[in-house]
């Protein structure tokens, strides 16, 4: 047995390494190389792994660490900060879509309480291709990765009383026409003790939230005080596999209990240290996840009823597509942010497995549906990644991608100074200037962020600043100086590329996301710019100095001369940055210049450069 898992392991690693690059190289993302992956080696595919029981166990694990990993991420701080759009999207969302599709199931023909079981299942969204995407696209702070966020903090929330109200639903159906096995085990659940498992999984949540702040935390200090890393990192895996055995000897799924076992640790001092110790561990996890999903695609179901299936995957995309679609128009998103919206959060998720497994431990439902369903939950995640490419490389090309429904604001003022952009590294801008006596033109694309400065007193234009209409309309023709401190690195680069090619006199001054980007800024003639995190770091590194002994002055001028270098070292590597080799033998030499000049700097006492002075 030992040697079985051996390979399945070693042949599961294997098939990613040759699968996932491949995938990503060609445009499809990795989620698609993972999935491929497990259908290669799964027992529909060469039957490299074969093994069922070996099957389930992986896939368990893999469930249990992924849920363990939101539950860590879910801060009841965060969703006080976003509960309008926990409000009206998150919760209008999980009701909408399970009651659409349990009453087209229940016109189906389907029992009306196996269609409700199904309707929540389905409500679902993978959290995992949702948020992994938005990563991958940078847009964590837009409307759409704000949304997409707000909707998946409700299902993760929402899972609980889900997963409560299945036996009842159950016990609910018992009356309903039912197979004789089904009928029978509905009949064992008259038992007044068997209405304890609802009960026990709310109470299970409710003592993982106290007992994270009166146990959890003395033994994390304790383990803490010890300073071995590898023993504090036990303890938290210690205490997800201590959750997922508690829920599991229960009669529910353990990946509740790796998802109770997260949250227990969310509001923790130590939530951060674990989620550093636990990061390398991240993707790799989350890839076992969606191989499990793909080893676990049931094709001989598929095989004996295909056009159901097909049918139940393109219905259940459409629904939640449109479902989300209109959510979004109500909060008045961008066209082409609807879509992406909506496309993300498409398919149905890891909590769907985890639903519908307990529903057939219960017997709510017949394991030929559950077949089913898992096979259809399966191959909706597969649909995303699709649609996704559909949507960059047909969709998007052929929509103003930031063409909002909400026309610009009439820019009734010119200014000298124009700034694009006014979030947080535009506002310190803009103070700054402001402070020394400057007017501006201020414009963002962003109507909650306008909206929350307008009650500052701070007049800001809507409007999409990579439109050249827009730059008009604004003055910029007549200004003498642009500041483009929007986020996205292709973003910016668009619009300096268009105030340079149409008003040339303008001098630019524009964010840099970092030395490559620079370097681009660079070769179309930009020459105001600065790298977002780069002053921000040699501060902090200033002030460690301090921290460290080094007296103030010391440390300032320890810093300024790191800086100095660092930017010889970016107009140097400037004329070979085409050139990798080179570059990177450029970078590796200054940086052992640096180390040498630093040190000898630093050993030279202040005498000692006075008296320097004095003999020069």
């Amino acid at each position: 047995m030992e040697n079985n898992i051996l390979l399945a392991i070693f042949v599961l690693l294997a098939a990613s390494v040759a699968l996932v690059p491949l995938a990503k190289a060609a445009g499809l993302g990795t989620v698609l190389g993972y999935l491929a992956a497990g259908i290669l080696i799964g027992p529909y595919g060469l039957g490299l792994v074969s093994d069922t029981e070996t099957t389930r166990h992986i896939a368990e694990f893999g469930i249990v660490m992924m849920l363990f990993l939101i539950g860590l991420d879910l801060q009841p701080s965060e969703i006080w900060r976003m509960r309008h759009k926990v409000l009206g999207l998150g919760v209008t969302q999980i009701i909408a879509t399970s009651a659409v599709i349990s009453v087209l199931l229940t016109l189906t023909g389907v029992n009306w309480n196996v269609a409700v079981i199904m309707g929540l299942a389905l409500a679902m969204s993978s959290t995992a291709i949702a948020m992994q995407t938005v990563a991958q696209r940078d847009i964590t702070t837009t409307d759409t990765g704000r949304a997409s966020l707000a909707v998946l903090l409700v299902q993760d929330v929402a899972i609980i009383p889900v997963l409560a109200a299945i036996p009842l639903l159950a016990i609910a159906g018992s009356g309903a026409a039912m197979n004789a096995e089904v009928t029978q085990a509905v009949e064992a659940l008259d038992s007044p003790v068997d209405w304890i498992m609802p009960i026990s999984v709310v109470g299970a949540f409710v003592a993982a939230l106290v007992a994270g702040r009166y146990v959890v935390r003395p033994l994390l200090s304790y383990v803490a005080r010890t300073e071995v890393r590898e023993a504090f990192t036990a303890m938290g895996l210690a205490m997800v596999v201590g959750a997922a055995v508690i829920t599991q000897y229960l009669g529910l799924s353990p990946a509740l209990g790796g998802f109770i076992g997260g949250v227990l640790l969310a509001d923790s001092e130590y939530r951060h240290e674990l989620e550093s110790n636990l990061e390398p561990f991240k993707g790799l996890l989350l890839g076992l996840f969606f191989i499990s999903v793909g080893m676990s695609i049931a094709f001989s179901v598929l095989a004996t009823d295909p056009i159901r299936i097909l049918v139940i995957v393109i219905g259940l995309v459409v629904i939640k597509m449109a479902i989300l679609f209109g959510l979004a128009s109500m909060f008045r998103m961008h066209f082409a942010d609807r879509m992406l919206f909506a496309i993300m959060l498409s398919q149905a998720g890891e909590f769907a497995f985890v639903v519908l497994q307990l529903a057939r431990t219960e017997n709510a439902i017949a394991a030929a549906d559950y077949d089913t369903m898992s096979v259809a939950v399966a191959l909706s995640m597969i649909t995303t990644p699709l649609l996704l490419l559909v949507f960059d490389k047909l969709i998007a090309p052929r929509l103003d991608a930031r063409s909002p429904d909400r026309a610009d604001d009439d820019i009734d003022e010119h200014r000298k100074i124009v700034v694009l952009g006014y979030g947080r590294f535009g506002q310190i801008v803009t103070r700054m200037l402001r402070a020394q006596g400057f007017d501006m033109t201020l414009i963002d694309d962003d109507p909650v962020q306008i909206e929350l400065v307008r009650r500052f007193g701070v007049k800001v234009f809507y409007g999409d600043a990579s439109r050249l209409d827009l730059l008009h309309a604004a003055g910029v023709q007549n200004a003498e100086l642009v500041v483009i401190a929007v986020g996205g690195r292709d973003r910016i680069l668009a619009i300096a590329r268009n105030i340079h090619r149409h008003y040339p006199h303008v001098t630019i001054a524009a964010r840099a996301v970092d030395r490559g980007h620079a370097h681009d800024l660079m070769a179309m003639g930009v020459e105001v710019f600065e790298r977002e995190t780069f002053r921000s770091a040699i501060n902090l590194g200033t002030k460690v100095l301090v921290k460290l002994g080094h007296e103030p002055e010391e440390a300032e001028r320890l810093a300024s001369a790191f800086e100095a270098h660092d930017n010889q070292l970016l107009k140097d590597s400037f004329a070979v940055r085409e050139d990798e080799k080179a570059y990177i033998g450029m970078v590796r030499n200054a940086m052992g210049l640096l180390t040498e000049a630093m040190k000898a700097d630093s050993s030279a006492t202040p005498v000692d450069k006075d008296e320097t002075k004095r003999t020069d």
